[in-house]
């Protein structure tokens, strides 16, 4: 089956609690529809490089999938569909990335910057 990534960004003013039951969502869609999500990563309220629909700041999520082209399909109208997504991509890969996405490892990499400069 091929493999995909799709990365949504939902609106700054929902909670944590409100983005994880987007994620939730999505992977209800996609298993439903006889797909697989892999791993999916919140990678937190994030500064944007430039406004999209009055919007500063957004939430950022990442899912692995496994499913089949017709399954990425309904989940992209559907995403669309959605207010509270502003923005998504999905992506189709030869292999999903082991461990945590490069966006997870640099922010362990800012943390351990502050904390020895803070120890210093």
């Amino acid at each position: 089956m091929p493999l995909y990534e799709h990365v949504f960004l939902a609106r700054q003013d929902l909670s944590q609690a409100q983005v994880d039951v987007l994620a939730a969502t999505a992977t209800e869609i996609i298993e439903s529809n006889n797909g697989k999500v892999i791993k999916t990563e919140t990678w937190g309220l994030r500064s944007l490089a430039y406004k999209i629909q009055k919007n500063r700041k957004a939430h950022f999520v990442l899912l692995d999938i496994e499913a089949p082209a017709g399954v990425v399909a309904e989940l992209e109208r559907q995403t669309a569909i959605n207010e509270d997504i502003i923005r998504f991509m999905t992506v189709r890969v030869d292999e999903h990335e082991a461990g945590p996405s490069v966006m997870m490892r640099k922010n362990d990499r800012e943390r351990t910057r502050r904390r020895e400069r803070e120890g210093e």
